[in-house]
Order: C-alpha cells, then sequence, then structure tokens
C-alpha cells in the first residue's frame, strides 16, 4: 500500500515524519471507538474516543490530533442530533437524524481508513470544541 505524500509545511495535516504502524492503528481506534454509540447508545460514541485520547494523547502527536479529532467529531454530532431531536416534533427531524447516523457512520469508516494511512483526517463541519 502506498503512502501518500505529505501535504506542504504548514497546513494542518503537516506532518515531519509519517507515523508509525502503531501509531496508525491507535488513531484508527480512536475513530473507529466512535461506533461504540450501537452497543452503548447513552453516550458510548464519546466515551470510546475520549477513553483512547485519554490513554494515548501522551504518546504521539499523532494520535493526540486524530483522537482529539475523533471525540470533537462525535460532541459536533451529538449537538446536531440534539438539534434534530427538536425538529422531530414537526416530523422533519426523523429525516435529519436518519441523515446525521448514515454520515457519522460513514465518516467514521472514511476517517479511520485515512488514520490507518498515516493521513490526518479532518471532519468536515464540525465543532473543534477539544483543543
Amino acid at each position: 500500500m502506498e503512502i501518500p505524500p505529505e501535504p506542504p509545511a504548514g497546513t494542518p495535516e503537516y506532518s515531519a515524519t509519517l507515523p508509525t504502524k502503531e501509531e496508525r492503528t491507535w488513531a484508527m481506534a480512536a475513530h473507529l471507538s466512535a461506533l461504540a454509540f450501537h452497543l452503548f447508545p447513552l453516550g458510548g460514541h464519546i466515551i470510546g474516543p475520549l477513553v483512547i485520547w485519554l490513554i494515548k494523547r501522551d504518546s504521539s502527536d499523532y494520535i493526540d490530533d486524530q483522537g482529539k479529532e475523533a471525540l470533537n467529531a462525535q460532541i459536533s454530532f451529538t449537538i446536531y442530533s440534539a438539534i434534530a431531536a427538536v425538529f422531530v416534533i414537526i416530523l422533519v427531524g426523523f429525516a435529519f437524524l436518519f441523515a446525521l447516523w448514515l454520515a457519522d457512520i460513514i465518516l467514521i469508516i472514511v476517517a479511520a481508513i485515512a488514520a490507518n494511512e498515516g493521513r490526518r483526517y479532518r471532519y468536515p463541519m464540525i465543532f473543534r470544541l477539544v483543543k
């Protein structure tokens, strides 16, 4: 598998060194752990990335970055879902909730693949609350 070239210095995705296999695995796990929502609906999607990020953030800049990204994405999806839940009253919320659920799953998988390839993935349209 070929790793894509690094973007130029000064961009958020830039890294002077490529992450090791272990770093890529932990970063991928941080993203995939958000799928815990399907086993633990009340906060599992936030707890998974949070635990991995808290445990491994000091061991690698790459894991720290991707753990924060996964955590921020799940916090953002929770906020968006709460807003969509309000719209359930007028029935359009069901469509929004389904679209959010589907987008979350797709973006988690895309992020996990990117992390496994050593790329720093950025979720679209999320709040970066954890810095």
